[in-house]
C-alpha cells in the first residue's frame, strides 16, 4: 500500500465502503476498519503498519490545513 486509495481498495475486498461526508471521520473510520482486520488476523503486520501511517499522516496533513484555513 502506497496511497489512501490503496487502503481503500484494501477496505473494499472485505465489503467495506466509507464515505462520511466528511474526510476527516471517513479516515478516521477507515483507520478503525483497518484496526478490527488486523485484529481478526485478516491482514499481515507489514500492511498494517503501512495503512496505518497512511491515515495517520493524511489525518494529521487535514487537520494542519483546518487549522490554516
Amino acid at each position: 500500500m502506497k496511497t489512501i486509495y490503496d487502503v481503500q481498495q484494501y477496505l473494499m475486498k472485505f465489503g467495506t465502503m466509507i464515505y462520511i461526508g466528511n474526510r476527516v471521520a471517513d479516515l478516521e473510520m477507515m483507520e478503525e476498519e483497518i484496526r478490527e482486520l488486523y485484529k481478526a488476523q485478516c491482514m499481515t503486520s507489514e500492511d498494517y503498519q503501512m495503512a496505518m501511517l497512511l491515515l495517520r499522516g493524511e489525518i494529521a496533513r487535514q487537520k494542519d490545513r483546518k487549522i490554516g484555513e
